[in-house]
């Protein structure tokens, strides 16, 4: 049997683990590529700096905007009191347990219940949820839930995951980079006369040879990692809720509803994804990829809540009702 207080220290442990590998996997692209384009040990850190200072800057933006953008995308409106008394009054519980200022509320027309929360820092900070989600959950389960949300942005979630996202950017704007240059590069030799040999081949195409692997799989493993460390933090957030509820019946309940219901939200896609309490784009549609599934398996979320109570794991018919959805 776990606590919160250990799942939380397992969750934060891999996610630093798992960013910590998406900076080697940086490192030891840009120092291939680097000493094949340069010859030369310090090319390696300048091409490496380079990627990441480019990936920084076109992930700025995204940072102080990103969250309108997102609300936009998802056509979500502002809500107070007045519209959503229910709702306003859990999440000003939930913020005052969590010791964080009340986010802004907003709410998505229709019928899939689900909910995210979006925004760089606890004090810029956005929940949104669908009307779905308020007509299908009852009090605790919709406490489950915003507590989920209100955890990703105490954690400092969203800025975790961009720091990840940027290296991630980097190394597929690197490796793309690379695989171009090595491309008209060869079609270049192909088409010059005699294609001498050059002195000390030997390490050079070696370091070649390894450029080109690391440039088409270091863009697939740096995708993988990321959503590792998306499912480590959807972990942590699960924990964090509890720790804030003291009540894992209602977030293990409103897992169960959500997941399997079969509604489809249609303002979700692949970009916005991670953002959602859970995965929104179900298995049976044509635009799911379990591949790159940004959500862990719903069956694992419930029985990580069930070993906080002492409870025994969900048994195989409960598993088959779950299945096959997240």
């Amino acid at each position: 049997m776990s606590t919160f207080y250990q799942q939380q220290s397992a969750n934060r442990r891999n996610s630093f683990l798992l960013a910590f590998l998406v900076v080697a996997l940086l490192a030891a692209l840009g120092a291939s590529i680097g000493y094949v384009l340069t010859a030369d040990p310090t090319g390696a850190l300048v091409v490496t700096a380079g990627a990441v200072v480019f990936g920084a800057i076109l992930s700025a933006g995204s940072y102080f905007s990103g969250d309108r953008l997102v609300l936009a995308a998802s056509g979500a409106r502002p809500v107070d009191e007045a519209s959503a008394p229910q709702l306003t009054n859990v999440v000003r519980e939930l913020s005052i347990a969590a010791g964080i200022p009340m986010p802004k509320l907003y709410l998505i027309d229709d019928s899939a219940p689900n909910a995210f929360a979006t925004g760089r820092d606890p004090e810029h900070a956005s929940v949104a949820v669908t009307s779905g989600l308020l007509e299908k959950l009852d009090r605790e389960e919709l406490q489950g839930v915003i507590a989920h949300e209100l955890s990703h942005v105490r954690n400092y979630d969203i800025r975790f995951t961009l720091l990840v996202g940027v290296l991630v950017g980097s190394i597929a704007l690197l490796a793309d980079m690379y695989l171009r240059v090595s491309f008209w590069s060869a079609v270049g030799r192909r088409g010059s006369r005699g294609g001498g040999r050059s002195e000390g081949a030997g390490l050079g195409a070696i370091m070649a040879v390894v450029a080109i692997v690391l440039a088409i799989l270091a863009p697939i493993i740096g995708r993988l990692v990321q959503m590792a460390v998306s499912r480590q933090r959807e972990y942590l957030a699960d924990a964090s809720a509890v720790e804030l509820t003291r009540n894992p019946y209602g977030l293990e309940r409103a897992l169960a509803v959500i997941a399997s219901d079969q509604e489809v939200l249609e303002v979700a896609n692949r970009a916005t994804q991670h953002l959602y309490f859970t995965n929104p784009i179900k298995k049976f549609e044509k635009r799911a990829s379990g591949l790159f599934s940004t959500h862990p398996p719903i069956v694992d979320r419930v029985n990580r809540l069930r070993e906080l109570t002492s409870r025994p794991p969900l048994g195989s018919e409960e598993i088959a009702g779950l299945s096959g959805l997240d």
